[in-house]
């Protein structure tokens, strides 16, 4: 997908559907989310070489003592947690394998864990402007609105505590079969180094205060990352790779936001906003999550914010509304949302085969019901 994203930012550029200062514009504004994607990202793998969350997944398996719906909701908090800290992406990259690797260990089920990081990555990312790129995008025009990270959270946790609950009521309903299983408790693993993993649960620790402080996030980020490069040279130097740089990510991002750019310049937005539509009864409401919803599984999630910020960035009740559509409306399609994608591609790595059809059904279930909910949350909260 990086390299499609990438042709279509050059062909936007190089046929002039996009200006030179618009698209210095458009660049100009992503790069505090950039250097926030680089930085997390760079963070969640130093924490993981540092077994920070292999040691959380096993440290839930002992908690709950062989009864599989205790280690469930163990799972479903620490997801929930580094969605809200450390963004999705972190959530859907670094959890799944560990839980996947965790279940296979145990001899369980491992669909149950799959669906819960990538279900979680989306529908718990709603709370906190770190915990998803769109609300990153989304706090500029919130600025642009006189409201601050007070207002941005005054707005969020209604309807992110209800996402959430959702989301875990149908994964209940689901896998309840599941849910009734035990296994036997593994031995806690080995620490290869006891300096790094709590250096690296420090920093993670300590991102979530410091992301709610309305500092911009790219610098707590940014200093976590540079602590943690600092600390694995001095104690693991081979660790350090350009493998920890999302560039793919990066392209992918910068690629997308160039051609939405472009079609906005040339006449979307007015197309968007006859199908959103505008009002402030409950109806309205859902028709802008429903329609972000839909272009998010269409074209992924990012792009479609960028596409519908215009159309609801009249105030911040309506830009609630679309980051709604967009962070939990995204779960039908495999490539609603970047994070999906990359939970994939750690799904199959781990022998774990999640077709199209299997994905898609569930999210039949899942995303009405969350949508629904988030909006009924924000509309009579």
């Amino acid at each position: 997908m990086w390299w499609l994203s990438a042709l279509g930012g050059i062909v936007a550029l190089a046929t002039g559907l996009l200006g030179p200062s618009d698209a210095l514009d458009v660049i100009e504004r992503i790069a505090p989310v950039l250097v926030f994607l680089i930085a997390v990202t760079v963070i969640a793998g130093l924490a993981d070489a540092a077994k920070v969350f292999d040691v959380a997944a096993r440290e839930a398996a002992h908690l709950a003592r062989g009864r599989m719906w205790r280690l469930w909701l163990l799972v479903v908090v620490l997801a929930t947690a580094l969605t809200i800290v450390l963004s999705l992406d972190t959530c859907a990259v670094l959890l799944t394998p560990v839980v996947l690797a965790m279940a296979r260990q145990l001899e369980i089920p491992p669909k149950l864990f799959a669906f819960t990081t990538v279900w979680l990555a989306g529908t718990a990312s709603m709370l906190l402007p770190v915990s998803n790129l769109t609300n990153l995008l989304a706090l500029h025009q919130f600025d642009r609105l006189g409201l601050g990270l007070r207002d941005y959270v005054g707005l969020s946790w209604r309807p992110a505590i209800a996402a959430i609950l959702v989301t875990v009521a149908v994964l209940a309903g689901l896998f309840h079969k599941d849910l009734r299983r035990s296994y036997d408790v593994p031995p806690t693993p080995a620490l290869d180094d006891k300096v790094l993993f709590w250096g690296s649960a420090a920093v993670c620790l300590a991102l979530g205060p410091a992301f709610v402080t309305g500092i911009d996030v790219a610098w707590p980020a940014g200093a976590g990352a540079l602590i943690l490069v600092v600390l694995f040279a001095v104690r693991r130097r081979t660790q350090l790779t350009w493998a920890l740089v999302p560039w793919r990510l990066v392209i992918t991002v910068v690629g997308l936001f160039l051609v939405v750019g472009a079609l906005t310049a040339h006449g979307l937005e007015g197309l968007l906003i006859d199908i959103a539509g505008s009002g402030g009864n409950l109806a309205a409401h859902l028709r802008l999550t429903g329609t972000a919803a839909l272009g998010a599984n269409a074209v992924d999630n990012l792009p479609a914010y960028l596409a519908m910020e215009p159309v609801a960035s009249a105030d911040g009740t309506r830009m609630m509304l679309l980051l709604i559509g967009v962070n939990c409306g995204c779960l039908l399609t495999l490539w609603g949302s970047l994070a999906t994608l990359l939970w994939r591609d750690r799904c199959r790595a781990a022998g774990v085969h999640i077709s199209w059809w299997s994905f898609l059904w569930r999210g039949l279930i899942l995303t009405p019901l969350v949508l629904t909910g988030a909006v009924l949350a924000v509309s009579l909260g």
